[in-house]
């Protein structure tokens, strides 16, 4: 089992810039890939990045260049800089765990919202 809390969400202007953190506790073996997903309303739960514990990582097209994923092993703690966000970032963003690279993991945090508007 794996719990995933997620903090740092919230409201930014367009072209701000926010930060995400997730917290990872439990099985260390289901906690090799880290990644971020999106959800807007209407919409499916999209992958956003992804990070393995190495450090290899995958953005979608949408978070080339503005977004960056990092993680602290020794804290067992992914993050998600974003940067220069517009409108359509606006989503409830949620951390998963997986155990296998470019795949979706079954542990989800609890979503954290970020709005960007003016």
């Amino acid at each position: 089992q794996v719990q995933l809390v997620e903090s740092g969400g919230g409201l930014a202007q367009p072209g701000g810039s926010l930060r995400l953190s997730c917290a990872a506790s439990g099985s260390i073996l289901n906690t090799n890939v880290m990644g971020w997903y999106r959800q807007a309303p209407g919409k499916q739960r999209d992958l956003v990045a992804q990070i393995t514990r190495s450090g290899t990582t995958y953005y979608a097209d949408s978070a080339k260049g503005r977004f960056t994923i990092s993680r602290d092993n020794a804290k067992n703690t992914v993050y998600l800089q974003m940067n220069s966000l517009k409108p359509e970032d606006t989503a409830v963003y949620y951390c998963n765990a997986a155990a296998t690279w470019r795949t979706r993991g079954p542990y989800w945090g609890q979503g954290t919202q970020v709005t960007v508007s003016s």
